[in-house]
């Protein structure tokens, strides 16, 4: 397992592989990896004859500075843990300086609107953040193939806009959330959760799906109420909203049509920690 701490050095590696025709995949992480994180890289192992993984916890997509000082470092067993599945992974672990020059702020985007959506509104600057990190990585390893999870489906959808916006020649692929057993989204931030408040977590999926069996039959406003009903009842989980949005646009439903398809989106609070989860509706 090859590691590079600075991108000049992971540029120069790089070159070489691209010469030798190899497809190239890489899969952006913050760290503290779990089972969601290890799906996207054995599909890139999949798809692709190099694969870079980035570890990167990126200062300028947090909105809230306690959130970042307290996001979970775990480098060492990050690397075990890809080491196990694979020892040809490439890793890339730079440190803010080199990445961002020592100039560690933010480019500002246009995302024809979807930055404006859901996370958009409770998390300042957080896609700017995000999109000036990704453009980065991409610029750096230049990827066939970059992989992201849909449980940050609103994520998923800039980074797409991003790429195509900006005509860069890189193929997006959205992977599947992975759950824990009892239907949690997986996410980095679950080791926070007391184990009692981790089990309990359940109601947030089960929720979503009950409310995906209303929306079948009742408009998206009654199904959100519902859901905003459900959550008002349950001590544990502060909810901060419940969207039902085009997923292309994201913008929320006012009238059911045909030809569209449709996403619940959540995000809710157990004690400080903030969870995100969203579901397909159609």
């Amino acid at each position: 397992m090859q590691i590079f701490n600075q991108k000049e050095a992971l540029i120069q590696f790089l070159k070489q592989e691209k010469t030798e025709n190899k497809t190239l995949g890489l899969v952006p992480t913050m760290g503290a990896l779990h089972k969601g994180h290890l799906s996207l890289v054995e599909k890139a192992l999949i798809n692709n004859d190099v694969v870079v993984v980035s570890i990167f916890v990126n200062p300028t997509q947090f909105d809230n500075k306690t959130d970042l000082e307290k996001y979970p470092k775990t480098f060492d067993r990050d690397l075990e843990t890809l080491k196990l599945l694979n020892e040809n992974i490439i890793i890339f672990a730079p440190s803010a300086e080199d990445i961002y020059d020592n100039n560690v702020t933010s480019e500002t985007f246009d995302f024809d609107g979807l930055e404006h959506q859901m996370e958009g509104k409770y998390r300042s600057g957080h896609f700017d953040g995000v999109g000036t990190i990704v453009r980065k990585l991409f610029t750096i390893v230049q990827p066939d193939n970059a992989y992201f999870g849909e449980k940050d489906f609103q994520q998923l959808q800039i980074i797409r806009k991003m790429a195509a916006k900006n005509q860069l020649p890189v193929n997006i692929v959205g992977c599947p959330i992975s759950r824990e057993e009892n239907g949690l989204a997986m996410s980095s931030r679950n080791e926070r959760l007391p184990q009692d408040i981790r089990k309990e977590a359940s109601f947030i999926y089960k929720t979503l799906l009950q409310a995906k069996d209303k929306f079948g039959t009742e408009s998206a406003i009654d199904t959100v109420n519902w859901i905003e009903k459900q959550f008002s009842k349950h001590s544990d989980f502060s909810l901060e909203y419940a969207e039902i949005a085009d997923e292309k646009t994201l913008k929320p439903v006012k009238t059911k049509k045909e030809n569209k398809r449709y996403r619940l989106f959540v995000a809710v609070y157990a004690n400080d920690i903030r969870l995100i989860d969203n579901v397909a509706l159609n």
